[in-house]
This record gives structure tokens, C-alpha cells and sequence, in this order.
């Protein structure tokens, strides 16, 4: 009796352990579906704005999305993928210069602004002019300068590759590609770009302590900063004219091209400060070249016009060693984990 009650135990497991893994698995032993995956708010940081409500985040989707940001098939001419201007190592900014490389040889006519935190942001560009992340990929796609491709192109392409047509159906259901798939899984590729594991987040969690040095900055950058580059994305995400004179050549007046009123000229994204050393150069026409001067520019080089924010009116009085202080604080928001993400880099990776 007891060999045979053995025997019918190990049967109901056997069968049990059956019958689990057919409700994973459709009937030709495939997945039912893609894989959910959590997005996690990190401690302290607000509700995103940006919620994969209409958008399911999944592992999937987030591979197929890794895919097309590194793919160059989405440009014209095949060579210039999202990741040509948004690289991994310079937090996806591009690294040393102040304008990105674009097709035949043009150039972009605004700094590259770094990847990461996104979904945090309601408005994305410089001068907010896309309101929803899903379709900000659109802008640089079909723009002359920069990937200059037509979207049923790249859509034809995908749809000659029998790779993609795998990835889509495991992220979606079937082999159905379209705009709208696409840019669902670029954006739950990029919204997924996470910055909150710098030493600062570190110090925030009680993990670590600041130095004596950069708990001077940070006291610093408390009195004198944080009005507009608020913990813990360091930007209120509002647009400013922080007294910024107009570059003769690109003659850009910032957000007033998007609402047409006079009233936000020369206004512009105030920048998160997370990952700021590795990002450079900054502002909109990438004309500083260092983060020293920067905060020099605050202290003795603002522009007083009709429209300069009130904040930066006076300027910003700093000392060399206020600049020295903020500047240890500031390279404690440099996030190496990252930046060194292999999931966020090339497949394959």
C-alpha cells in the first residue's frame, strides 16, 4: 500500500506540475502572452506623469523597443539609429558635442538632451512642444536634419525582416506591425530608462554619508538652486528664460515657437542636474562647456530682457568656492549603474 500511494502522489504532482506550466503555455507549448514587467517608482521620487496605463510594460515589448532605438534602419540612409545622438555613456546625451550628427551630413539645431526619467516629464523637448511621450519619436524621424525618414518607410522595412515580425507578435500577439506597436515599444524602451542609484539617492536611502565637501555644496545648491532644479529630479520640469542671449546663428527663441506668445521668449526646459558631468556640453545650443561655466554664467552673465525669469533677474551671486562646493555636490548625482546598464545598451549585449 505504501508503494502505491508513493506511486499516485508522484502521479498528481507530475500531472500538477503539467497542468501549471499548460496555463502558461499555449497548446503548441508557446507563451500565452508577454511577460508583465513592474516599473518601480524609487523612493521619494513623485507619481510619474507617464503611467503604461494604455501601454503594458512588458519584457517583450521593452526588447523590441531596445531593437528599434539601436536599429539605424530607421533613418533614411540606414546609418543613423536613435542611439547615434543618445549614448549609453553620456546618460543618452551626445557626449562632447553641441550638436548631434544628422543625415547627409547636417547637423541638429538643439543640444541633445540626456534619456532618463521621462516618464516624469509631462512636456519633452526644450521648448515642450511634444506632449505625449509615445509619439516624441516622430520629431527626430522624420525630421530633414536628423533621421529624415518617412514613417510608412521604416514601417516597410520592419516588415521585410522576419526577425521583427517575431518580435512583434511576441510583445503584441501577432505579426501586425505599425506606427502605433512601434512606438509603443520605444517608449516603453525609453520610459524605462530609470536615474535614481547616484550617491546622492545613496545618501538619501542612509546608505552613505557626504563628505564634508560636498555636504558644503549641497547646502549651497539648497540656498541657491534648488528653487528651480528641485530634488529629487532636479528640475521642476518649467521652462525659463534664465538669461540666455540668442545665438546669432540658430536664432532659437525657445518655447515662444511652440505657443506663439511673446511672453515665453527666449524661454527654455530648465534641465534635470542628475548625471550632469558625464552629459556635456549644456543649454539648448550646448554653449557651455563645463559646468564651471555655467554657474559663471549665473553669477556674472545674464542677459536682463522682458521675459528673464525673476529667480535669475539679479544673476546668482557665487563665490570660486561656492562654485567649488557645488560642483563636489553636483558630481554626486553622476548615476554609474546606469550608465552602465546592459540592459538599457546595444542587444545583444
Amino acid at each position: 500500500m505504501t508503494i502505491r500511494w508513493t506511486i499516485r502522489i508522484l502521479l498528481l504532482l507530475i500531472l500538477g506540475t503539467v497542468w501549471i506550466q499548460a496555463c502558461k503555455k499555449g497548446g503548441d507549448g508557446s507563451k500565452s502572452g508577454p511577460t508583465p514587467l513592474t516599473f518601480t517608482v524609487p523612493p521619494g521620487f513623485p507619481a510619474p506623469h507617464y503611467t503604461f496605463t494604455n501601454n503594458p510594460l512588458t519584457e517583450e515589448g521593452f526588447e523590441l523597443g531596445r531593437k528599434l532605438f539601436y536599429d539605424g534602419r530607421l533613418s533614411k540612409d540606414g546609418n543613423i539609429p536613435c542611439a547615434s545622438c543618445h549614448q549609453q555613456f553620456a546618460a543618452f546625451a551626445t557626449f562632447d558635442h553641441n550638436f548631434s550628427h544628422g543625415f547627409d551630413n547636417q547637423f541638429t539645431t538643439r543640444n541633445a538632451p540626456p534619456l532618463f526619467n521621462l516618464v516624469w516629464q509631462q512636456q519633452t523637448h526644450w521648448d515642450g512642444g511634444i506632449v505625449n511621450l509615445e509619439v516624441q519619436p516622430l520629431a527626430p524621424l522624420t525630421a530633414p536634419n536628423e533621421m529624415a525618414e518617412d514613417l510608412n518607410n521604416v514601417l516597410k522595412k520592419l516588415g521585410q525582416d522576419g526577425t521583427y515580425k517575431s518580435l512583434f507578435k511576441a510583445a503584441f500577439g501577432d505579426e501586425t506591425i505599425n506606427s502605433q506597436r512601434m512606438l509603443y515599444a520605444l517608449t516603453q524602451f525609453t520610459g524605462s530608462m530609470v536615474s535614481a542609484n547616484s550617491k546622492y539617492d545613496q545618501v538619501k536611502k542612509g546608505l552613505t554619508n557626504f563628505n564634508a565637501q560636498e555636504q558644503m555644496g549641497y547646502a549651497i545648491f539648497q540656498a541657491k538652486c534648488n528653487s528651480c532644479h528641485a530634488e529629487p529630479l532636479f528640475t521642476d520640469n518649467s521652462f525659463r528664460n534664465t538669461g540666455l542671449s540668442v545665438d546669432p546663428t540658430i536664432k532659437d527663441y525657445g518655447r515662444m515657437r511652440i505657443t506663439n506668445n511673446k511672453a515665453d521668449s527666449l524661454k527654455f526646459k530648465v534641465p534635470s542636474l542628475r548625471n550632469l558631468y558625464v552629459s556635456f556640453p549644456y543649454a539648448h545650443d550646448g554653449r557651455f562647456i563645463s559646468v564651471n561655466q555655467a554657474l559663471e554664467h549665473y553669477n556674472s552673465g545674464v542677459q536682463v530682457s522682458a521675459t528673464v525669469d525673476p529667480l535669475v533677474r539679479n544673476g546668482i551671486p557665487l563665490t570660486n568656492n561656492d562654485k567649488t562646493y557645488l560642483q563636489f555636490f553636483l558630481r554626486t548625482l553622476t548615476d554609474s549603474s546606469f550608465i552602465k546598464d546592459p540592459r538599457f545598451g546595444p542587444p545583444g549585449n
